[in-house]
């Protein structure tokens, strides 16, 4: 199947142009030429590359739901053995979910964050929830990482949280830990992308030497430029997940509100941006909120809320997540690359609201019914 979108604006993940021409071929962007079984009408429109959502919790049907709000992919930030293994069979069969990369269990203490909220959820995810393998010391280290290898993780979460921001009192991995496990990871090939949301615990993720946090942090104050400097320096680079504190900040409609955790992540989000820190569109989303797919469009304006222009908050979930999880066949518009993505009527490099306004998916080049 040859698919010709004829004079459609395209933003290739990095930069826009007027007008063009975009032809799939099966499975793969190629350059334009040649006959097509089935032509698009481009006109008023934007293509986009394949929205991905760069922190996401991955559930039965999640994949499902990305996908029909144009999420090509997700970036899993923990799931259980088996439920992984699960979506991502679904995903590898299927071309009517989103893609999945995750990091399998994530690094935490025993009882840390989030063991609290999977003991209350236990009864409705089911075999998504029961128990995990935590950290206790140090040496503990390599063999918690060597069995993530073991079981496909595609990168390693670590959780420094000891539950303040939520109002809780929490066993939280000590500094040597969290350093014993970016180590042990390293040594395995594996990024870190660490949970840390208050600067404190940002400070021991950065002395650990990690690759990524999964979140801003919130408790933004006189040293914010400060601290945003040194995670440039550092070349580390953030998901947003501005959605995700907007929610528990109440303003969402959380039935757990954190007040001001919202305000103080967008204050952390345009420090970051001033600094030239690179920022992953990510959601937080969960089967409860924010959700899976229709969130990461929020994302994407509480971004330009945040300082960034349009085209950066669409390249935050396009090309730039594609390069730090090292995503080499997505994110952009470019012969070769997979048929990932989205149709739109208007102009998101303008109004970031009409990524809203999806009008085809395609995912690996298989248009997706509307």
């Amino acid at each position: 199947m040859r698919t010709l979108i004829r004079g459609v604006r395209v933003f290739d993940g990095e930069r826009t142009t007027a007008r063009a021409d975009v032809l799939i071929d099966g499975d793969r962007i190629v350059e334009p030429g040649g006959p097509a079984d089935v032509l698009v009408d481009g006109t008023g429109r934007t293509l986009l590359p394949g929205l991905i959502d760069a922190h996401t919790h991955t559930f039965d049907g999640n994949l499902a739901q990305a996908l029909r709000f144009g999420v090509t992919t997700e970036l899993d930030m923990f799931c259980l053995p088996a439920n992984l293994s699960r979506q991502r069979a679904l995903a590898a069969e299927r071309d009517d979910v989103a893609d999945i990369r995750s990091s399998g269990v994530l690094a935490t203490a025993p009882g840390g964050h989030p063991s609290q909220l999977m003991t209350a959820l236990g009864d409705t995810l089911g075999d998504a929830a029961g128990p995990f393998d935590t950290v206790a010391t140090a040496d503990q280290a390599a063999a918690f990482v060597a069995a993530r290898q073991a079981e496909g993780a595609d990168y390693l979460k670590v959780v420094v949280d000891d539950g303040t921001v939520h109002g809780a009192d929490l066993p939280v991995l000590a500094p040597d830990v969290v350093a014993a496990l970016v180590e042990s990871a390293h040594a395995a090939g594996l990024a870190v992308i660490a949970h840390a949301i208050t600067a404190a615990e940002v400070e021991i993720a950065l002395d650990a030497g990690v690759d990524g946090l999964a979140h801003v942090w919130v408790d933004a104050g006189p040293g914010t430029a400060a601290l945003a400097a040194r995670v440039a320096a550092q070349g580390v680079f953030v998901v947003s997940t501005l959605v995700y504190f907007e929610v528990i900040s109440g303003q969402g409609g959380a039935d757990h509100a954190v007040p001001g955790s919202g305000t103080g992540a967008v204050r952390v989000a345009r420090a970051l941006r001033a600094a030239g820190v690179p920022l992953l569109a990510g959601t937080d989303a969960t089967p409860f909120a924010p959700v899976h797919g229709e969130s990461l469009h929020r994302e994407l304006e509480l971004l330009t809320e945040a300082g960034l222009t349009a085209e950066e908050a669409l390249a935050a979930a396009t090309s730039v997540p594609a390069h730090h999880f090292e995503l080499g066949d997505r994110g952009r518009i470019a012969p070769g690359l997979r048929a990932d993505l989205v149709l739109v009527e208007g102009d998101p490099t303008r109004d970031i609201a009409a990524t809203r306004s999806i009008v085809d998916v395609w995912r690996r080049g298989v248009r997706q019914a509307r």
